[in-house]
C-alpha cells in the first residue's frame, strides 16, 4: 500500500491511484519503502561518521584530527579557572642559607637599624653530577693448610654492578615515564656520563620488575579488600598479537592485569573473590555482576548527546531529553535532590523510557538500554564512596594508553609482568601523592640485600 501522505505530496488522487495497474502500485510501494531504508542507512552512517569523543564513547585519541577544536575556539581561558586554589613553590631545606643586607640608601646613608627579614628567594641548582664508581678487587689464593684455591665473593648488595639509585633512576624513566630503551641509553651518556648497553638496560628492569613484585601482590590484595572498585579495560598488544590490559581502581589503589583475554574468564582473574560494589560502563562483563553496580553516566551522557545530534528532529528532542535528564541526575552527586525533586526526576524518566520503548530506532535501543540499567543509575546516591561516573578509571588508563601507542605494547610475557607491575605501582603511587622513584629505590635496595621491602604504606 502506498502511504496517504505521500499521495498528500505528490497531488495523486484517489482516481489516479484507482487507475494504476496493480504492478506499478506495487513497485512504488517496493520503492518507497526501499527509499525509507536508504534514508535510514545514511543517517546511521552520517551519525557514525560525525561520532567523536563528545557523544559517544570513543576516546580523544580516536578523534579526527582534521575536527579538532583550535585554540580558544569555544574553550575556557587558560590557567587556573575562578576557585581554584593555587600552588606556590614550596621552600625545600636549604644546603647553604645567604643573609642579604641593604648596602646603600638612595640618601647615601650605610647605617640601617631595625633590621628584619621580609622575603625568602629561593634558588635551586643541581651539584654536579657524578656517579660514584666503586671497584671490586677480588683476589685468589691457595689456602697455607690443604692448598685448595679460594676466590673472594662481591657482597650480594654489589653484584649487579649497578647501585639501587641508578637502577631506580634507569626504571623510573623506562617505567614511570615510558621512555625508550635507547632513550634511557641516551641519558646515561649524556647526563651521567657513561655508556650503558640495551641489555644491560634490560637487565636492570628485570631486576626492578622483580624488586617491585612484592608491591604488586600487595595492592592486589589491598583492591581486592576495598568495598568500591572502578573498572575498565583497553587493548594491548604482546608481539602485535591482541591482549587486553585491565584495571582496578579504588581511591587508594590501582591494580593492573593484561591477560589474553576480554572476558568473563579474564574479569574473575582480575577480581578473584571480591564482592564489592561495581562502577563501570556498559560492557556485557560488568553487566552480570551479581552484587550492587554503578553504570557510567558520563557515558551515557555523551551517548545522549550523540542522539541530540541527529538530522532526524524527533531523535534529536528524545536526545536533548534524555541528556538533559542524566546530566541533572549526575549533578545530584553534589547536591543531594529533595524528596518532591527526585519524585519529579523520576517520574519524568520512567515517561521518557515509557514513550520512547517501543522505537525501532537508535532512540528505541537508547530507551530500553536505560530501562535495563534502571537499577544501576542511582546507586551513588545511596552508596557512600560511590561516584555517578568511572572517570576515576579511564584516568588509571590514560598513561598505559599513551605509553601503547609509542611502544606497541610489549614483545614477552616477562615484559607484560613488567608493565603490570610498574603502572599499578605508579598510580598507586600518585593516589598517596607518594614518589615512584623513592619506593623504587626501596624496593631494590631491599631486594639486592635479600631484604622485604616496605609495604606498610600500601596497607
Amino acid at each position: 500500500m502506498i502511504d496517504s501522505s505521500l499521495l498528500h505530496k505528490f497531488e495523486i488522487s484517489e482516481e489516479d491511484l484507482a487507475n494504476t495497474p496493480q504492478k506499478v502500485l506495487a513497485l512504488l510501494a517496493a520503492l518507497v519503502e526501499e527509499t525509507a531504508g536508504l534514508r535510514k542507512r545514511v543517517e546511521e552512517l552520517e551519525a557514525r561518521l560525525n561520532r567523536n569523543s563528545s557523544n559517544s564513547s570513543q576516546p580523544p585519541s580516536n578523534d579526527k584530527p582534521f575536527k579538532k577544536k583550535a585554540s580558544g575556539e569555544k574553550q575556557g581561558k587558560a590557567g587556573g579557572k575562578k576557585g581554584h586554589e593555587g600552588h606556590r613553590q614550596a621552600l625545600l631545606k636549604p644546603t647553604e642559607t645567604k643573609e642579604l643586607r641593604p648596602e646603600t640608601c638612595s640618601c647615601g646613608s650605610t647605617d640601617f637599624k631595625d633590621l628584619t627579614s621580609y622575603y625568602t628567594h629561593q634558588w635551586i641548582e643541581l651539584p654536579e653530577i657524578k656517579p660514584d664508581v666503586v671497584h671490586f678487587i677480588l683476589y685468589k689464593g691457595k689456602c697455607a693448610c690443604c692448598g685448595k684455591m679460594n676466590k673472594s665473593v662481591i657482597p650480594q648488595e654489589h653484584r649487579s654492578g649497578y647501585g639501587p639509585n641508578l637502577s631506580a633512576v634507569i626504571a623510573e624513566m623506562a617505567g614511570n615515564q615510558a621512555d625508550s630503551r635507547s632513550t634511557v641509553q641516551n641519558f646515561c651518556s649524556s647526563v651521567l656520563g657513561f655508556h650503558i648497553s640495551l641489555g644491560a638496560i634490560q637487565k636492570v628492569l628485570d631486576r626492578a620488575s622483580a624488586a617491585i613484585a612484592p608491591h604488586y601482590d600487595a595492592i592486589g590484595d589491598k583492591a581486592r579488600a576495598v568495598a568500591v572498585n572502578h573498572f575498565d579495560e583497553t587493548s594491548w598488544f604482546r608481539s602485535g598479537i591482541l591482549s587486553w590490559l585491565w584495571v582496578m581502581a579504588s581511591s587508594t589503589v590501582a591494580f593492573f592485569m593484561i591477560h589474553s583475554n576480554r572476558n568473563m574468564e579474564a574479569f574473575k582473574s582480575l577480581v578473584k573473590d571480591w564482592e564489592g560494589i561495581l562502577v563501570s560502563d556498559g560492557y556485557g562483563v560488568y553487566r552480570k555482576w551479581v552484587g550492587l553496580r554503578q553504570t557510567c553516566l558520563a557515558h551515557l551522557i555523551r551517548d545522549a548527546k550523540g542522539l541530540s545530534e541527529r538530522k532526524d528532529a524527533e531523535m534529536a528532542r528524545f536526545g536533548k531529553w534524555a541528556m538533559s535528564e542524566l546530566q541533572r541526575l549526575c549533578h545530584m552527586a553534589h547536591e543531594t535532590p529533595t524528596i518532591g525533586e527526585w519524585r519529579a526526576f523520576y517520574a519524568r524518566l520512567l515517561h521518557l523510557i515509557a514513550r520512547n520503548h517501543e522505537r525501532d530506532d537508535a532512540a528505541g535501543v537508547f530507551a530500553r538500554r536505560l530501562q535495563r540499567e534502571l537499577d544501576h543509575l542511582w546507586v551513588f546516591l545511596i552508596q557512600q564512596g560511590v561516584s555517578p561516573t568511572n572517570n576515576h578509571a579511564e584516568r588509571m588508563l590514560r598513561f598505559a594508553v599513551l605509553w601503547r601507542k609509542r611502544s606497541q605494547g610489549t614483545a614477552s610475557e616477562k615484559g607484560d609482568r613488567w608493565v603490570e607491575r610498574i603502572l599499578s605501582l605508579r598510580q598507586t603511587c600518585r593516589l598517596h601523592s607518594k614518589s615512584t622513584f623513592h619506593v623504587l629505590v626501596d624496593a631494590l635496595r631491599s631486594y639486592f640485600k635479600g631484604e622485604q621491602p616496605d609495604l606498610a604504606w600500601i596497607e
